[in-house]
């Protein structure tokens, strides 16, 4: 794949779809996100056991793991986001 001028590359808007939708779902815990009770919640109701007792090294761990599962659930969020505020505008 080539690179154009003026485009950003796929992987840079994968990583910055990602950060915008932590970004949003930690607020109040955007620099220790393994502490929002929002992010606990996601991971324990994705992963379960394994999410239990989370910690900034499990939670690193767990994000890299299942890394292509969350990207895939980061660009549904970015989807639902669009149609909302494409709703909002029409409304």
């Amino acid at each position: 794949m080539t690179k154009r001028a003026g485009r950003i590359p796929l992987i840079a808007q994968e990583m910055f779809k990602t950060l915008h939708y932590y970004w949003n779902a930690a607020r109040g815990y955007r620099f220790n996100p393994w502490r929002s009770p929002y992010i606990r919640w996601r991971f324990e109701t994705f992963l379960g056991k394994e999410a239990a007792n989370l910690t900034a090294g499990k939670f690193f761990h767990l994000a890299w793991k299942y890394r292509d599962n969350m990207e895939r659930f980061v660009d549904w969020a970015a989807e639902r986001r669009r149609y909302q505020h494409q709703h909002r505008r029409h409304a």
